[in-house]
């Protein structure tokens, strides 16, 4: 067992008037699975880790939605996904991905990009 530091920030906020907030606690940590289930059982470690690999899961859903993939092509490419192994093998559409790129921009960062794009226009 070992003891460690987790830390945690809320960023400010000045719209809603919140300040940058920060707190750290010190926790024992498990160093391997056996001492992990032996400290909280193995339904709770199990468990666990199968919430964090929901996730997973869920955030590699969410990505491939932005980057403009089919929900049949996210099932066929995630159907073999193992628990602690990354996901390859993803491709990327350029133009979904800059098309996610300024849909998730501040206004001010969309005018930037339109301007990026009229600039490089070919013009007639």
């Amino acid at each position: 067992m070992k003891k460690e530091v987790i830390s945690a920030v809320v960023p400010a906020n000045v719209e809603k008037g919140i300040k940058e907030m920060s707190a750290s606690i010190t926790v024992d940590f498990a160093e391997t699975l056996e001492e992990a289930k032996a400290m909280y059982g193995e339904a709770a470690v199990l468990s666990n880790a199968f919430a964090n690999w929901r996730v997973t899961l869920q955030s590699n859903i969410r990505g491939a939605l932005k980057r403009g993939e089919e929900s049949d092509a996210i099932s066929a490419r995630l159907a073999t996904a193992k628990m602690g192994v990354a996901a390859t093998g993803a491709k990327i559409d350029p133009v979904q991905a800059y098309l996610a790129m300024f849909q998730g921009a501040t206004p001010e960062k969309q005018k930037e990009m339109l301007a990026q794009l009229q600039q490089r226009s070919v013009k007639k």
